[in-house]
């Protein structure tokens, strides 16, 4: 029994491009391997599956030929009995070019070349490798629809978020316009001489952030200049861009943005990545501290030794009380207020909130408090 390309990706069969395109995403996402270490092989084996299916079912003519003879017969067996078509191949003579594995180049096409009608030059399919459908499906891909979170339109663009905590995260839009270049019939063994050129740098801009904005999440929309080059005349002209980052509560400083192909166009033809590394805005009240967030109240004497009543407000806009009546706070004492710190962006937990008390010693006394101190204590 063959695989069930459907199944993997979890789409009907009379499924469209777009939605083809989506859920290969959603798939990819789920089961790539930076995302599962600790369960390394079945990700690895499920994130080639989902790359497979995807490769067969978004070209027409691979998947014209999975659906009438399935698994088997796109890889190069024989059409069941009794389905007919063309001698030595399959109706029309479909020929599998253009996708690495396929007898093709490296760069990546999703249609078959014909051996004409009635020919018999099918070529059996070879499944590319997952890493390099994933890389080339985020990077060859441009503008458009959206998804996961992203505004249609308004020049919203597909992001990778990199963090600690999220090394494939992100949100992004899926792009409406989808193409693969290429073709060709090199052989197998001679693929990887044929070496795409060095990608260019991307160009980093540092994005700061508010404490509240990285505890709450928000969305920031950028306009960005790019350089890019007149098809007519050649020349270099700038053009505007809105890029849109949807910003996870608990991002760190660090964490980088990245949009493939939305930087200047170099003289080659090749266009830079723009990556926006955050940055975390100084905080009146709290310093971050991983998941932890630190504050410091400050106690005249008299409240540290007879007891105190403050407030502190928090990122999110409450009011925390905090009260001591009984005990002495010495300097320096921390308490610590479990689930009131920042959250951790992969699993939403909260850190803790740790309060350090300031005591202010007067800088004199005069003889009665002396003398009322004296007596206080004896």
């Amino acid at each position: 029994m063959g695989k069930d390309y459907y199944a993997i990706l979890g789409v009907a069969k009379n499924a469209d491009d777009d939605t083809i395109k989506k859920a290969y995403r959603k798939q990819a996402l789920k089961w790539h391997p930076d995302r599962n270490k600790d369960k390394a092989e079945e990700a690895k084996k499920k994130f080639q599956e989902v790359g497979e299916a995807f490769e067969v079912l978004s070209d027409k003519n691979k998947r014209t030929i999975y659906d009438q003879y399935g698994e088997e017969g796109l890889k190069g067996g024989a059409p069941p009995p009794g389905a007919g078509g063309a001698e030595g191949g399959f109706p029309g003579g479909f020929g599998a070019g253009g996708f690495p594995g396929g007898g093709g180049t490296r760069t990546y096409t999703f249609n078959m070349g014909g051996g004409g009608p009635g020919g018999g030059g099918f070529k059996p399919f070879h499944p590319s490798d997952a890493d390099d459908i994933f890389k080339h499906f985020f990077a060859s891909m441009g503008g458009g629809g959206g998804m996961g979170g992203m505004p249609r339109g308004g020049g919203s663009s597909r992001m990778y978020a990199d963090d600690d905590d999220d090394k494939l995260g992100g949100g992004g839009g899926m792009p409406g316009g989808f193409g693969f270049g290429g073709g060709g019939g090199m052989p197998r063994g001679a693929r990887r001489q044929q070496q795409q050129p060095q990608k260019p740098p991307a160009i980093k801009r540092p994005l700061p952030i508010s404490l509240e904005d990285l505890y709450k999440g928000t969305t920031k929309r950028l306009k960005v200049t790019r350089k890019v080059r007149d098809g007519a005349t050649g020349r270099t002209m700038n053009t505007d861009k809105i890029l849109t980052i949807n910003v996870k509560p608990g991002w760190k400083a660090g964490t980088k943005i990245r949009f493939p192909g939305e930087g200047d166009e170099l003289e080659n033809g090749q266009t830079q990545d723009i990556e926006f590394i955050v940055e975390e805005k100084p905080h009146p009240t709290f310093k971050r501290e991983g998941d932890d967030l630190r504050t410091t109240i400050t106690l005249s004497l008299a409240e540290a030794l007879t007891g105190f009543s403050k407030t502190i407000t928090t990122l999110d806009g409450r009011r925390l009380a905090v009260n001591n009546k009984n005990a002495v706070v010495q300097p320096g004492q921390e308490s610590v207020v479990q689930n009131e710190g920042m959250p951790n962006s992969k699993t939403g937990r909260k850190g803790n909130m740790i309060i350090k008390y300031d005591v202010k010693f007067p800088t004199s006394l005069t003889s009665q408090q002396q003398e009322a101190i004296k007596n206080a204590f004896q």
